[in-house]
């Protein structure tokens, strides 16, 4: 997490690839999706990520470096139950498979 005029989250999310390995994305989360990951995230838990790609470019020690970058437009937990966060928090009481939106998040972000 860092924070330079604005929040802002960077982590690799493990996709599968059926029977060749995975692939491991950038993925870049800005205000408050970057403060959902920073405390609702953890490795190992299934979660959703939804956005749009974004390619540049740098000047690295051996050359031009190029980049690909998913930027989170929508995050939201997924998984089992046993996937939740610790302590319960935003586990649906209902016990309907969905989470419900933890306190202190305005529910239009992440989950717009």
């Amino acid at each position: 997490m860092t924070t330079t005029g604005k929040k802002k989250a960077e982590f690799n999310l493990a996709l599968d690839r059926v029977g060749e390995g995975a692939d491991f994305p950038r993925i870049i989360a800005w205000e408050k999706r970057a403060d959902f990951v920073e405390k609702y995230c953890h490795k190992g838990q299934e979660f959703l990520v939804e956005g749009h790609i974004q390619t540049g470019s740098y000047d690295g020690q051996h050359g031009k470096v190029y980049t690909t970058d998913i930027i989170a437009d929508h995050i939201e937990f997924c998984g089992s139950k046993s996937d939740a966060p610790a302590e319960g928090v935003g586990v649906n009481q209902d016990n309907d498979g969905f989470m419900k939106i933890p306190d202190g998040i305005q529910e239009e972000l992440p989950f717009a």
